[in-house]
Order: structure tokens, then C-alpha cells, then sequence
């Protein structure tokens, strides 16, 4: 008599919580035909399969192939006593530093959007002190000597009333890359702001909320009606070309059909140097978003790239190694009207042979040179390693060489941040993506949201008790 077969296949074990009491619970990976799901159980909520990948194919690259040794911070921030995901703070058992770290400096906004993961509203009136947000910025750089890329965020940071004493204070500090998470209202409607912001340049950038073409869209993501607004704010930034970042929330069924004209839209922009696309976190505030319609999958969105996009190819969007289940990134070089394509003419062993870790990848030395090499018959051998070598250099500190810089770059981020439903205790170990702490810990930026903001603390201990409870019991 033949054995039954399960129509799918096992891939892997898994640790989650569940996503309706939070408890961390045992969860199995599964693959079936190009869907892969995190399937997990929970002693009081049962049993709950979530969709991580609609393709099979790309998931398994990112975890076989796009893998490296770990990079550790200089320093751990907190003891293991809980276990993932319930200790505050960097734990000796997290496997990568802080490619990208977050400086909140308030929770005050001028807009009350229905999908933000920190809850921000005009209602909520604080604003971290100057001494509470240096300690923030010192842990960063206690953490990683020499910070990758910080990023000033809120709220919205620029209703900060010390505000460009914060950016001072962050200019004292050896971080490469400073970003500014900003709504760009303020920039909109303020014109001596802009200019004054354009004085922080080079190592300054904007990362300016954009993500839609039409209002009616954005109304949904962020309450009200924003376009003409955000339009104002990028002819600003155009005129100072102060480097830019578009930031696009995706939710499935409102925007996601924009990408590919998002996309074109950024490349005609003389400022924009990218456009980070980044799925709804369920997390914080999330009103008018359903799960089961709303959400995306990293693999979704790369391929909305490459099939609304006349530029990226499938080849071009590849994993980037410090976080391959939640970032996917892909260049191209601006010149002279033209948009090539270059990551996928990279290999892949160039990107996982290096020493450095993070986001910004393409500052290793071997995989510059190796660029130039792709390039150099347009160029004289005196300009090409100088120009085309530093060309893929994320910091916009590249000396122009002829007319090639900083400004011909190109780069499409995806960026996905896990919520209850898609937890898995070992990609939150590889998150690189944390929370500067005043007490001088840095938190993931998953786990920050589902467990350490306002009230959710709270809730955290409680989960605390009962999971060292059902421990013991041998649950």
C-alpha cells in the first residue's frame, strides 16, 4: 500500500510568535510549487500558515547562496536572559551590527496616517530632549565606530524644536551617511528651511515620503491628500539637488501598480538618487489595512519591478547578503539620458566575498575595482578607476571625475520588515536595521514595533512571564 504524501515540501524549521497573543511558538517553512509559507502553532490560538515568497526559486537563492559570515558591532548591548525575540536591545546571540540605524527624536506629526508602525499624530506633543537624543546618537557610535548610515526619524524630526541642533550634533558624530526621514511638508512650504537643509551637504540625504502619483492613493495611506505637496518639496530639492532617497509604503491593491511609473518618475528627478520600496509593516497604527488583501511580499515586489520597469530586469534585483530575506536592492548608472542596468552583471561571490556587511555593499574595494573593469573601455586608464571605481559608493562623498559622480547613480531598495504574521526568530537575528536607545541600546526595527513601543512593553513582560512559565511546565 502506497504512503500517503504531504503535498509540499518541508524546507525548514522555524521559531515565531503568534500573531495574536505574541507568544513565541514553534513554526515549520514550507514549500509548495512557487509559494513558500511559514506555517506555525499555538497552544491557545491553534494552528496559522502565512505566505513569506510567492517564488520559491529566489527565496532558496537568498538563504543558499547570498549568505555570509556575520558582522558583529563593536559592542552587545544586552545579556541573553529571555531568548529571541524578548531581550532588549543587541544580545550576544544577534548575528549583524547596524547597517542602518534609526534615531527617533520625537513622536509628534503633523499628519495622522492610518499605516504608521510608531502611532505618530498631531495629538501626541513629544519631543525627545537634546541630552536624550545625543545619548542616542553617542550608542550608535559606540556600536559601530564608524556608523554605516543614520537615520534622523519621528514623528516627523523636522518639527523638532532643537531640530538643527540635532543634525549638528549628528554632523560632531564619524557617520559616513546622514539621512532624513521627513513627510516633506515642511520643505514644501518652507523655502529658507530647504536651504538651510542643503548646507549639511555632502554625507546628507533626504528620504522623502513618496508614494503615490495619485491622491486618491495617498489619501489612504497617509489620511489625507499630499501630492501637490510632495511635488513642491521635490521641485525644492531639485533646485538645491540635494541627494534624495523616494520612500514608497506599498500597500497590495492601492499603490503596487505604480512601482514600474514610480520608478521612471525618480530617474527623470536631477536630485533623486533612489527609491526605497517598503511594504506595510502590520505594526503601530494600522487602520483600513487588511491582512489577507493588503499585504506584500518582498518577492511580489521584485517582481512588480522588473514587469512594470522597462529598466530592471529579473537579474537586477538581487538579495543583499547582511539581510537576504528582507532587502533586495539593484544599480544603475545615469548618463547622458541613457539608465544601464548594473547589478545583475555583477557575480554574485563578488558581493559575499568581501569584509564589510551591510546595505551599502558596494562600497567594498574588490567589487569597485571589478566594477571599473565592467566599464573602463569608455574611459581613459587615468579616469576609470577614479571615476567608475567609486561610482556604485551609496555616501555622496564621490569626487567628480569628467561629468561622472555621485549624481549618476541609481539605486531600487526593497525593504520589508516582518510583522506577527511572518515572524521568524532567525531573520530578526540577522536584521540590520535598529533603534538608537537614550539607555544605549539598539533595538531591531521588527521587534522594536511588535514589542517595545508605548504600551507594547507591557504586554512584552506579561509574554515574558507565561512563556518562562510554560518552560518549566515543559510546554
Amino acid at each position: 500500500m502506497a504512503r500517503k504524501i504531504r503535498p509540499y515540501l518541508f524546507y525548514d524549521a522555524a521559531t515565531s510568535v503568534c500573531s495574536q497573543c505574541l507568544m513565541r511558538v514553534e513554526a515549520k517553512i514550507l514549500i509548495r510549487e512557487q509559494s513558500v509559507y511559514l506555517e506555525k502553532w499555538c497552544p491557545q490560538h491553534g494552528r496559522e500558515r502565512v505566505l513569506i515568497a510567492d517564488d520559491a526559486d529566489y527565496y532558496r537563492l537568498a538563504r543558499e547562496r547570498f549568505i555570509k559570515p556575520p558582522e558583529m558591532p563593536k559592542r552587545f548591548n544586552t545579556s541573553m536572559q529571555w531568548g529571541c525575540p524578548y531581550d532588549y536591545g543587541l544580545c550576544p546571540d544577534h548575528m549583524q551590527h547596524s547597517c542602518l540605524s534609526v534615531v527617533e527624536i520625537n513622536d509628534h506629526c503633523n499628519l495622522s496616517c492610518p499605516i504608521c508602525y510608531a502611532g505618530s499624530s498631531p495629538k501626541r506633543l513629544e519631543h525627545k530632549s537634546l541630552d536624550e537624543v545625543d545619548a542616542m546618537l553617542r550608542a550608535v557610535s559606540k556600536n559601530e565606530g564608524t556608523p554605516d548610515v543614520v537615520q534622523i526619524s519621528g514623528g516627523e524630526p523636522t518639527l523638532h524644536p532643537d531640530f538643527f541642533s540635532i543634525l549638528d550634533m549628528a554632523k560632531s558624530q564619524p557617520i559616513k551617511h546622514l539621512m532624513l526621514n521627513t513627510n516633506g511638508i515642511r520643505i514644501a512650504n518652507d523655502a529658507e528651511f530647504s536651504d538651510r537643509l542643503a548646507e549639511y551637504q555632502p554625507g546628507f540625504e533626504i528620504y522623502l515620503q513618496f508614494d503615490s502619483m495619485l491622491d486618491e492613493n495617498i489619501k489612504v495611506l497617509r489620511g489625507t491628500k499630499l501630492l501637490q505637496t510632495r511635488m513642491r518639496a521635490l521641485e525644492r530639492l531639485n533646485r538645491l539637488n540635494l541627494s534624495t532617497t523616494l520612500v514608497v509604503t506599498l500597500m497590495k491593491g492601492v499603490n503596487d501598480q505604480e512601482i514600474g511609473q514610480l520608478i521612471d518618475f525618480a530617474l527623470k528627478q536631477d536630485c533623486v538618487r533612489g527609491i526605497t520600496l517598503q511594504p506595510v509593516q502590520a505594526a503601530g497604527r494600522t487602520e483600513g489595512y487588511d491582512v489577507a488583501r493588503h499585504r506584500l511580499t518582498l518577492t511580489e515586489v521584485r517582481r512588480a519591478i522588473y514587469q512594470q520597469s522597462s529598466i530592471f530586469q529579473q537579474q537586477d534585483i538581487v538579495p543583499v547578503p547582511c539581510n537576504p530575506d528582507c532587502l533586495a536592492m539593484g544599480y544603475a548608472l545615469k548618463h547622458d539620458g541613457d539608465v544601464t542596468p548594473l547589478t545583475g552583471l555583477i557575480d554574485p561571490k563578488w558581493l559575499l566575498d568581501g569584509p564589510d556587511n551591510t546595505i551599502v555593499f558596494e562600497q567594498q574595494a574588490d567589487l569597485r575595482q571589478r566594477v571599473t573593469g565592467l566599464f573602463s573601455a569608455g574611459l581613459s586608464p587615468e579616469s576609470s578607476s577614479a571615476a567608475l571605481g567609486e561610482l556604485l559608493c551609496c555616501l555622496p562623498k564621490v569626487k567628480s571625475v569628467g561629468d561622472l559622480g555621485y549624481s549618476n547613480v541609481f539605486r531600487v531598495l526593497i525593504m520589508q520588515f516582518m510583522d506577527a504574521h511572518s515572524f521568524d526568530v532567525r531573520v530578526a537575528k540577522k536584521s540590520c536595521v535598529h533603534f538608537a536607545q537614550s539607555n544605549g541600546d539598539m533595538i531591531p526595527f521588527d521587534t522594536y514595533n511588535l514589542f517595545y513601543r508605548d504600551e507594547l512593553r507591557e504586554r512584552l513582560q506579561s509574554n515574558r512571564q507565561r512563556y518562562a512559565q510554560l518552560h518549566r511546565e515543559g510546554v
